[in-house]
């Protein structure tokens, strides 16, 4: 979508970027390229409010007694001090005032004959440019506009010299952006450009992580509020190498080089994707930013429907996809750091495009990129949001967060020869270190297994017993059990709580922290976080996050045992209400009444009963208020049978938190109670 100057930037501030740093975005260009023209084009369509254009040169004459003139007579090393006062000048209007920076620059001089351009830019420019525009003129063009400036005297030059000393802004420039993570942008002058310039500008003013991350969820809730049915179960897919042994970003680029119109054969994702950028979230806007140079929109459609033509998707993924496809209430949905509109076409090839959905990028107009971190959020957002059970499936260290989060993590096997090199390392340090619990795929059946089939079990996507598995899981996908027994954080947690020399104070303590600890890990994501405003250290104000309905939640501490953690998930949620509870009857309707959340607080839950009574009593009051119970440890046979397990698999809205699932079914009496440990009345029987 175009972007037009009466349209509202969707920024509160504007001019700043994550890290508190101005935005600034300079324009670069060999002379005679048309920067300035572009910058007055830009002022004119754009106007003062939220933006202050800067041309380099001025910058600098104002600075200096004499101005230009003095300037060209200085040396070099004093002309670099200047350059660097000039860009640090705009850098600290920019930041005083929020606006954006738009700067028209030189990168390099370059005077035919001389084997090499002298660069005339700083380390202070590579530390303020958060994007840079490069203008990539033709150099014939340019040659025109060289020689018929009558306002600047400029030396001849040919048309190879300019075109060289273009191409060599151009690989330059892009190595210290990738170096430096600033966003880099080529655009050539058509009838379009100035259009395209403007889209850009608001692309770069308002996309940040969170941005990015509020789109994709966005999308997401989309999909699932769009479903026929309430979702029990999602299945969540990653494209490239997962679905098919083909990577649809290589053979992209590899169909792209081979076009005779273009020059550049470079395979600029590797390159990319090899520098200090990394796979971060400004290395896939980067790959965005590429696809769009290198690719307008007409010749991106025919390359991506080119692309999936040379893609086959695995017979095995396909039969179970059209399977889970058949029932409304199981979803699937591809998240892809690669190509959407690739993969799109692919699943309509298939016929399932009606069903399963798209996530991902390639498109500024996407709105969206597909990070390692978007795909884990993803994951956490559908079960903890939507309450629904995820099956994920992955093959590279990318998904490897995504597969930690989903209840049911698959690692998809290709062959050797393709496979990642890197993922049997990471994959083994994510099982021993990282809590999780996988299984894997080998894809085609006659490849070797990753790690070892112990380690990794195996499984057969089409084995009737695993598609019945998805099918028929229950239900109680709605209401969820979550737990750290597994996490090394939980483990250090529960060491004091578990240890008999521990007590009084010193316990009470060691609840408190665990209590915050599940508070702030597991409890945000179950019920989700909501944005507010707060002020920045620099001024000016910022988005906080606390408890979606904080101010609506109540934290009962059911006593006595309950009360220290109870007050650590206070700690978390200060704004919510706290009340100590002995009895059910103690939680009266004054309490819960215009309440959204209610969070029970126990030590430990032996066989739920207590729960279970408050639970009832709740609803007798409000039927349908969320209820979570936070504990430090749950007796794993309270919630496999009887009473509370009763309870959960009845009850919407109902969530059980604990630090640790225990298969001892051990009850404490006297000096092993937790209540008589944590306040030092273990000799009272």
């Amino acid at each position: 979508m175009a972007y037009h100057p009466k349209d509202k930037f969707a920024m509160t501030d504007r001019g700043a970027r994550e890290n508190g740093n101005p935005t600034i975005i300079g324009i670069y260009g060999i002379p005679g390229s048309g920067k300035s023209f572009l910058l007055k084009q830009l002022e004119r369509e754009l106007g003062c409010q939220d933006f202050e254009f800067y041309e380099g040169s001025e910058v600098i004459s104002s600075l200096i007694p004499g101005g230009l003139d003095t300037f060209e007579k200085m040396p070099e090393l004093q002309k670099e001090h200047w350059r660097r006062l000039a860009i640090d000048k705009i850098g600290k209007t920019c930041g005083s005032s929020g606006r954006v920076g738009i700067v028209a620059g030189h990168f390099m001089f370059w005077t035919e004959g001389e084997e090499k351009g002298r660069p005339v830019y700083t380390d202070n420019d590579l530390g303020t440019f958060s994007h840079i525009i490069y203008l990539d003129t033709p150099a014939d063009l340019t040659f025109q506009q060289r020689a018929n400036d009558k306002g600047r005297s400029r030396p001849l030059c040919s048309l190879e010299h300019l075109q060289d000393w273009q191409t060599e802004e151009k690989k330059q420039l892009r190595s210290l952006c990738y170096q430096h993570g600033i966003l880099f942008s080529i655009v050539t002058p058509n009838s379009t450009m100035l259009n395209r310039i403007l889209t850009l500008l608001r692309d770069f003013v308002q996309h940040s992580e969170e941005f990015n991350l509020s789109g994709a969820e966005r999308q997401l809730d989309e999909l699932v509020i769009a479903s026929p049915a309430k979702l029990h179960t999602m299945l969540v897919l990653d494209a490239d190498r997962t679905m098919s042994s083909e990577d649809s970003g290589r053979l992209f680029w590899d169909l792209l080089s081979n076009d005779p119109q273009t020059t550049d054969k470079e395979y600029h994702l590797k390159t990319l994707f090899s520098s200090p950028l990394g796979y971060s979230y400004t290395a896939f806007r980067q790959a965005t930013l590429l696809y769009e140079d290198f690719a307008d929109d007409s010749k991106f459609a025919k390359l991506c429907d080119e692309t999936a033509v040379a893609i086959a998707m695995y017979p095995e993924f396909v039969a179970l996809l059209r399977q889970i496809a058949e029932h409304d209430q199981i979803g699937a949905v591809v998240i892809t750091c690669g190509l959407r509109r690739v993969w799109e076409t692919i699943l309509d090839r298939e016929g399932l495009s009606g069903k399963i959905k798209v996530i991902g990028g390639g498109r500024t107009i996407d709105g969206i990129v597909v990070t390692a971190a978007v795909k884990a959020a993803m994951v956490s957002r559908l079960k903890y949001y939507h309450n629904v059970h995820v099956l994920a499936f992955g093959d590279s260290v990318l998904d490897l967060p995504m597969l930690c989060q989903a209840d049911e993590a698959i690692v998809v096997v290709g062959d050797t020869k393709t496979r990642s090199k890197i993922m049997d390392g990471a994959l083994l340090d994510a099982i021993e270190n990282g809590g999780l619990s996988a299984r894997q795929v080998l894809l085609p059946s006659n490849v070797s297994a990753r790690l070892n089939t112990t380690i990794l079990p195996a499984l057969q996507l089409t084995n009737p017993s695993f598609i019945n598995s998805i099918i028929q899981q229950r239900s109680r996908g709605l209401p969820r059990i979550f737990h750290a027994t597994k996490r090394n954080a939980a483990k250090q947690l529960m060491t004091p709580m578990r240890d008999a020399r521990v007590s009084g104070p010193a316990l009470r303590e060691a609840h408190r922290r665990a209590g915050w600890y599940l508070a702030t890990e597991f409890l945000t994501n179950f019920i989700g976080v909501e944005e507010y405003s707060i002020p920045h250290v620099q001024g000016n104000e910022t988005t906080g996050y606390r408890l979606r309905n904080e101010k609506s939640t109540l934290i009962v501490a059911l006593m006595r045992g309950g009360e220290p953690m109870a007050l650590g998930v206070n700690d978390a949620f200060p704004s919510a209400m706290f009340l100590h509870a002995k009895n059910p009857e103690d939680v009266k309707l004054v309490h819960v009444s215009q309440k959204k959340t209610i969070i029970l607080v126990d030590s430990v839950i032996n066989s739920g009963k207590t729960v279970v009574d408050f639970v009832r009593h709740i609803r007798d009051i409000n039927s349908s208020i969320r209820i979570t119970v936070v504990a430090g440890v749950v007796q794993a046979q309270a919630i496999s049978e009887g009473s509370l397990a009763q309870e959960i698999d009845s009850r919407p809205n109902l969530g059980i938190v604990a630090l640790r699932l225990s298969q001892n079914k051990f009850t404490g009496r006297g000096t092993t109670d937790t209540g008589n440990r944590l306040f030092n009345s273990t000799h009272i029987p």
